[in-house]
């Protein structure tokens, strides 16, 4: 990724060839990442994972919104024409924040999530499941009640989920273009049943038919969580939504890259393995991840500060 502190400037065609940004606090956001790929296959993409810092859950809402501006700083440093918080932690602790700081465009992944649940629901009584931090700043019961002061909200964290899903990855030996399709095998497993029946037991119990998964890591874990919560539970995952809010956008905007455009897709983060960044991403993404950047915390640091400036 070239650094430059270039502005947008130009025309809507020159803006039109630039990439759309999507971080996340790690590999999780690479499945929003992936929906976005597989909707707009002609854009690109600069994808961002602060896996050092990894997860930002059980994090105060004050650091997340931190780590959010920096990584947003940083990014539009690259040039990119619209930005997508695919971290639902870092969207409840930082999505407002960011949106008044940038001249682009930022879309978070909780009111996609939510808009999608208010169109589900038939009972009007929706479950959310997600990290410490999103469940802790209420952000999808205020999104989904603006939307149908009627429906009741079911909150619930389940820190463990995340955990799981990276243990998953770790664990699975599967080519990266199986990774969603061998779901079921990877999680379905004797010890994440048992965590999960704790978490999801009682949101069960509430007679919730929506569920929300409120973290980008919970759509792996979907056969899991289904083989618990019942099929007949509605799962909603906001990667698909949020997909077409970026292509409604960018459509509104003109700026929406050309037809015959060859998608670029480039990746950075803070781990400190990046051949291990590598391997999980691409199983996620769905597409082999090359040449992923290392990125420094004081990078990120100074990206701010040069914005503050």
């Amino acid at each position: 990724m070239q650094d430059t502190n270039e502005k947008h400037s130009g025309s809507s065609r020159d803006i039109s060839s630039l990439p759309i940004g999507v971080f996340d606090s790690g590999v999780g956001g690479l499945t929003v990442a992936r929906e976005i790929a597989n909707k707009l296959p002609h854009e690109s993409i600069s994808y961002f994972g602060d896996t050092l810092r990894c997860p930002y859950g059980p994090r105060p809402l004050t650091e997340v919104r931190t780590f959010a501006r920096q990584i947003s700083a940083w990014l539009t440093e690259q040039r990119i024409k619209l930005l997508v918080i695919g971290c639902n932690s870092a969207t409840a602790a930082g999505l407002e924040t960011v949106q008044r700081e940038l001249d682009v465009p930022v879309i978070g992944v909780i009111e996609p999530g939510a808009r999608a649940a208010v169109k589900a629901t038939a009972a009007r009584r929706v479950g959310v499941i997600g990290t410490v931090a999103t469940i802790d700043s209420g952000a999808y019961t205020k999104a989904i009640r603006s939307l149908d002061a009627g429906i009741t909200v079911f909150s619930s964290a389940t820190p463990r989920f995340v955990e799981m899903v990276e243990e998953g990855l770790r664990l699975d030996h599967n080519p990266f273009e199986d990774i969603m399709a061998q779901a079921s095998a990877i999680y379905i497993r004797p010890a994440f049943q048992e965590i999960a029946r704790d978490y999801l037991n009682p949101l069960k119990r509430c007679q919730i038919d929506t569920l929300v998964l409120g973290c980008t890591h919970f759509p792996l874990l979907t056969p899991l969580i289904s083989s618990i919560i019942g099929s007949e539970i509605g799962i909603i995952s906001s990667a698909e939504e949020t997909a077409r809010d970026v292509a409604e956008t960018l459509a509104r905007r003109g700026q929406a890259a050309p037809d015959n455009s060859n998608p670029i897709y480039r990746f950075a983060t803070t781990a400190s393995d990046l051949g291990e960044f590598s391997a999980l991403g691409s199983m996620v993404f769905g597409r082999p991840i090359k040449d992923a950047q290392r990125v420094s915390i004081e990078q990120l640091e100074k990206a701010l500060q040069d914005k503050e400036n």
